[in-house]
């Protein structure tokens, strides 16, 4: 910034807008807070900040640090209470202090630094106030009145969640981060408690909407809500009371925002975004939002250069914060489908909910419990050595005993067939054949992932006609030809990669047929040759773009069910282990099975069941022609993400009819049924669609969508929320990640053994030294 000093006002005098005022004003700058509260007045009780959160306060403000240092509370430990039994993870690292004494220390370094602090002062408008200021930074919180008034500009989307929840407090410290879990009559409850002072704890009560409700709790004031949560948690309190501060039921909202300035008006902490307190990252995100806002405006000359650098600087970090906020506010949303688990998986999953703790970062921190976890799932001992001659037991905690066979390398049996470890290579269209007819590439594809070691090698969408392609290049199993060379490749796969499965996807491409290969325009009509399309509605795929299909007729489905049965009796004859019927992604079957894309008005068209009369109609007749002893699984997608679709209820539903008629498993995608769709992209982001179906249903479940890590296939399985990882994008980068995946563990056991021809290079390269 240039060396004149700024008028700097901070609207709102939480930890965010004061240590914002205290940073800016160590830089020269003249700075006022308007606080409409007493200096006392907070929500909540005790605060948790990150070891990350701390060094940044060192860098910037060694007087703060120091001040936060002497009142910290510092502890390892996470319980989790499970129906009565205790189990306890250590090596987490947490330091929490009062509320209050955080807003002290920050008032007297405000103070100390000359910032004006106007308590019992609302503050002007910001607008306002940006005419008589260079910087204004709203810290106004949740219910930001300058966001509101800036919507405009702003575009704020506020998203309140399904469980309601209370702030309250015990006076007393709870050893560890405690959580607790009450099956009541009326409905699932949990307790996250943590201690803040040597003599007090934090203490928040959440459920479900309808479990408040039906526990009579949304008639209750903040002592009757007090007592009546000190009673249902007698145990975890000792029997001790608890208390509130101006406490009452709400729903958290999640807040994001397009942009977080407009002018010299810029958003912070809550006001800007929000992320579920079960991460414990509100006042974290909010006092790192401020670290970045006084570097950026130390570093640039312009305003609104300072303020673009702060939103790039946050942004990401902000993103990533919310997404697994997000992930672990649905956990708890949606506890009730996992207390049946087991009660150490439940431990596991409840620490891994957020996919920030992982399989391998729990075992860091605790191998002793993580050994237990996968003992529990069924992980046997590792014996012997690894690929290189390394005991594989050597860099195991020596608590914990020996080193285990790691979760993706244990067996899972569908019907007849059992497979050696839990990867798929997911199904990936190539667009590489001729005809229908798969050839020397397909052999190689497939063939150099089958020798990779996935234990589930599975082709692309495999069309039923020629009708029913995506693109020419599209491979087929409606003629002799094309049976043939299917054969060559599962003849190839079983000969040089025994013990690796290979399955088959069927499906039709409906409305989304006839349309140029990916690389030369994604859902772009051919420029000729195209053929006519079919689907359940006269409903193009991309309105004023695709080529509008027509809808089937009676005599159609006939004639289709049909292609699909002869398809079924060629990929059997071929030497196929298993097969897939393609109901999702907007295909033909998907179409039947949203809403958004069947408009029929027959016997397959309207309520959830009729729309899925003709998927099961496939189904039955493809399983009545495939061999009883192999297993046939469906893929579906869960949602649409698209206003209108399918919903993950629907899911349920739609997965539970499937398996009623024979499926064996379910492969859990999402979207792509709507050309306008709006995904909520990130690491693993489609799973908890297939840990919905599998935990509500008991139905096992294959998991895909941005699953790139062995580490992230290890949590996904040892938390049960899949029973097997499709793995699509990482094979594509590396044909032998499976292969790789056991070396990095030191894994060389049967579920993932090098071809012989490879055995030498089984040991990863040495590199240079740093």
């Amino acid at each position: 910034m240039s060396a004149d000093a700024m008028r700097v006002a901070v609207v709102g005098g939480g930890p965010g807008g004061l240590y914002a005022a205290a940073l800016l004003a160590r830089q020269g700058h003249s700075v006022e807070v308007w606080e409409r509260g007493a200096p006392d007045d907070t929500f909540g009780f005790g605060v948790v900040l990150s070891d990350e959160t701390l060094g940044g306060i060192e860098r910037a403000d060694t007087a703060v640090h120091t001040a936060l240092g002497a009142e910290f509370v510092r502890w390892d430990d996470v319980e989790v209470v499970h129906r009565g039994r205790l189990l306890t993870s250590g090596g987490h690292g947490f330091a929490a202090l009062g509320r209050r004494r955080l807003l002290e220390i920050l008032h007297e370094r405000c103070t100390g630094l000359g910032v004006r602090l106007r308590f019992h002062t609302g503050a002007p408008d910001a607008w306002a106030l940006a005419d008589t200021h260079d910087l204004v930074v709203a810290a106004d919180g949740v219910h930001s009145a300058t966001r509101e008034s800036g919507a405009a500009h702003f575009r704020p989307t506020v998203t309140p969640g399904r469980c309601r929840y209370i702030w309250l407090a015990a006076d007393f410290a709870f050893d560890a981060f405690r959580f607790e879990i009450a099956e009541t009559p009326h409905g699932v409850m949990q307790l996250h408690g943590y201690p803040y002072a040597a003599d007090s704890s934090t203490v928040i009560v959440e459920m479900r909407e309808e479990v408040w409700q039906a526990a009579g709790l949304d008639l209750c004031d903040e002592e009757e809500s007090a007592a009546r949560c000190a009673k249902i948690f007698g145990e975890a309190l000792r029997g001790r009371p608890l208390r509130g501060n101006r406490s009452a039921w709400t729903r958290f909202r999640t807040v994001v925002n397009a942009r977080w300035s407009h002018g010299n008006v810029v958003l912070l902490g809550d006001a800007a975004h929000t992320a579920h307190f079960s991460i414990g990252s509100g006042t974290k995100l909010a006092v790192e939002d401020a670290l970045a806002l006084a570097e950026a405006v130390r570093d640039h000359t312009a305003v609104p250069d300072a303020l673009a650098a702060y939103e790039r600087a946050r942004r990401p970090a902000v993103a990533s914060t919310q997404r697994a906020a997000a992930a672990s506010m649905r956990w708890f949303e949606e506890i009730d489908v996992y207390v049946g688990q087991p009660a150490r998986q439940f431990a596991f999953n409840l620490l891994t909910r957020s996919r920030r703790v992982t399989h391998e970062n729990l075992r860091l921190r605790d191998a002793r419990f993580t050994r237990a976890v996968e003992r529990d799932f069924g992980c046997p001992d590792a014996v012997g050595t690894d690929a290189v001659g390394t005991d594989v037991g050597a860099g195991a905690d020596a608590g914990a005993g020996p080193a285990a066979v790691p979760p993706m390398f244990t067996p899972f049996t569908l019907r007849g067939l059992t497979l050696r470890n839990r990867v798929v290579l997911s199904p990936m269209d190539m667009y590489s054949a001729t005809d229908g007819v798969p050839g020397d590439f397909h052999l190689v594809h497939l063939g150099s992932r089958a020798l990779g070691g996935a234990g589930l090698v599975m082709t692309e969408m495999v069309c039923v006609s020629a009708e029913g392609r995506i693109t020419p290049g599209c491979a087929g199993l409606w003629t002799a030809e094309q049976a043939a060379a299917w054969k060559r490749i599962a003849d190839f796969v079983h000969t040089s990669a025994p013990g690796v499965a290979l399955g088959v996807q069927l499906g039709h491409a409906g409305r989304k047929g006839s349309t140029r290969v990916m690389w030369e325009g994604m859902d772009e009509p051919l420029p000729e040759g195209n053929w006519p399309l079919v689907a359940a509605s006269a409903l193009p795929y991309r309105p004023g773009v695709s080529a509008v299909p027509r809808a089937l007729a009676a005599v159609d489905l006939e004639a289709i069910r049909s292609d699909f049965a002869a398809a079924a009796v060629r990929a059997a004859d071929c030497g196929f282990d298993l097969l897939e019927l393609h109901c999702a992604h907007g295909y033909l079957l998907s179409g039947f099975l949203s809403p958004l894309t069947n408009h029929r008005e027959d016997a397959y068209g309207g309520c959830l069941e009729n729309r899925l009369r003709f998927p099961l109609e496939v189904f039955d007749a493809v399983r009545a022609v495939w061999p009883q002893d192999r297993p046939m699984t469906v893929r579906l997608s869960a949602t649409d993400w698209a206003p209108g679709g399918t919903t993950p209820e629907d899911a349920q539903r739609i997965a539970a009819a499937f398996a009623a008629h024979g499926a064996d498993a379910v492969d859990v995608s999402t979207g792509q049924v709507v050309s306008d769709e709006t995904p909520e992209y990130g690491r693993s982001y489609q799973t908890p669609y297939a840990d919905r179906i599998r935990n509500s249903l008991g139905v096992p479940v294959v998991a895909v969508g941005a699953i790139s890590s062995w580490d992230d296939v290890n949590s996904l399985l040892l938390a049960g929320r899949a029973d097997l990882c499709a793995v699509g994008r990482p094979h594509l980068y590396d044909p032998h990640w499976t292969l790789h995946a056991a070396a990095e563990q030191g894994y060389a056991g049967p579920a993932a053994p090098w071809p012989a021809p490879y055995r030498a290079g089984s040991r990863r390269p040495p590199t240079g030294k740093g």
